[in-house]
C-alpha cells in the first residue's frame, strides 16, 4: 500500500531513456543494419543512467533533497545530518554536543545497527532529533538491488527506526548515496523522499577536524544541508572520531554567524 498521496512520475530523464529504448526496439526491426549506431545510443543512455546513480546529489533519475525551502525553515536553520549510527561511543556524545549548544538534528540510522543499540537510537529521538531511514543494512550493493528487494530493505529499517523512533520516518539517504533508476518509486510509493546534502566534510576520510569543519561551513547559507557521520567517523591522531571536535567547531560558527542547527523539518511534502 502507498503511503504517498500523489502519484510517481519518472524524472524527464528517465521518461526519455524509456522512449528512447522503445524507439530502439522499433529501429531496430525497421532498420537491422544500423544496429551499431543504435546499440550505440543505448550504451550512451546506460552511461547516464549509471552517472546519475553515481553523483549523489543527482536529480536525473529523481527528486533529491539538496537544500530546505526557506518556507520550512526559520530564517537563520540550517539542517544537521549525521550518518551511518547508532553508534554506541560516538551518537551519545554527538547527542549531547547538540543539547549543549541548543541544537538538534536528523540521525540517518542503519536499521540493524538500531536494532543492536536500541537505547541509543530511543535516546537520540527522545532528546528532540530525527531519526530516518539509512537502509536495513548499509549494503555495498545496495545500488543493484531490484524494486523488490529494495522495498523489503527499507521497509524493515523503517519497521526498526519507528519502534525505536516512536514516528515512521520520512526521509531516506542511500548508502554511500549511490543508487540505481529502481530507487525513486520505491521511495515514492512508501512516502520517502531522497535526501543528499548541500555541504559535506568527508569526515570519513579527513582525518583533520578543521579542514572538515571548513568544508562543511564555507558559503554556508540558511536552509543548507550539511552531512557528518555518527557512526564510520575518521580518528584524528589522538585516536578521537573526528566528527567530535568538527561539530564544536561547526557549532561555534553557526552561533558566530546568528544561524542554528536543526533537523529536517516533518512538514516538507513530497515532491
Amino acid at each position: 500500500m502507498s503511503d504517498s498521496p500523489t502519484k510517481w512520475r519518472p524524472s524527464t530523464y528517465l521518461t526519455a531513456s524509456a522512449i528512447l529504448h522503445l524507439s530502439a526496439a522499433a529501429a531496430l526491426i525497421a532498420w537491422p543494419g544500423y544496429w551499431p549506431w543504435i546499440l550505440g545510443a543505448l550504451g550512451l543512455d546506460h552511461g547516464g543512467l549509471a552517472l546519475g546513480g553515481l553523483l549523489p546529489r543527482s536529480r536525473l533519475l529523481g527528486s533529491n533533497l539538496r537544500r530546505v525551502p526557506a518556507s520550512h525553515l526559520g530564517p537563520n536553520e540550517v539542517v544537521l545530518t549525521f550518518d551511518d549510527g547508532p553508534d554506541p561511543e560516538v551518537t551519545p556524545r554527538v547527542v549531547e554536543l547538540l543539547d549543549l549548544a541548543g541544537c538538534s538534528a536528523s540521525f540517518f540510522f542503519i536499521g540493524q545497527e538500531a536494532e543492536r543499540f536500541g537505547e541509543i537510537a530511543e535516546e537520540t529521538a527522545r532528546r528532540g532529533n530525527g531519526v530516518e531511514n539509512h537502509s536495513y543494512g548499509h549494503s555495498k550493493a545496495f545500488a543493484f538491488y531490484g524494486t523488490g528487494r529494495l522495498g523489503r530493505e527499507i521497509d524493515r529499517a523503517q519497521d526498526v527506526l519507528a519502534s525505536v523512533s516512536g514516528r515512521m520516518p520520512r526521509y531516506f539517504r542511500a548508502p554511500a548515496g549511490i543508487r540505481s533508476f529502481c530507487l525513486d518509486p520505491v521511495l515514492h510509493r512508501r512516502g520517502l523522499m531522497l535526501v543528499s546534502w548541500t555541504h559535506r566534510g568527508f569526515d570519513t576520510v579527513e582525518r583533520r577536524p578543521e579542514i572538515v569543519a571548513r568544508r562543511l561551513v564555507r558559503r554556508l547559507a540558511p536552509g543548507d544541508v550539511l552531512m557528518l557521520h555518527d557512526g564510520s567517523s575518521c580518528r584524528d591522531r589522538r585516536g578521537e572520531p573526528v566528527v567530535l571536535e568538527t561539530l564544536k567547531r561547526v557549532l561555534e560558527i553557526l552561533e558566530r554567524r546568528g544561524l542554528r542547527g536543526v533537523g529536517l523539518p516533518a512538514s516538507l511534502p513530497l515532491e
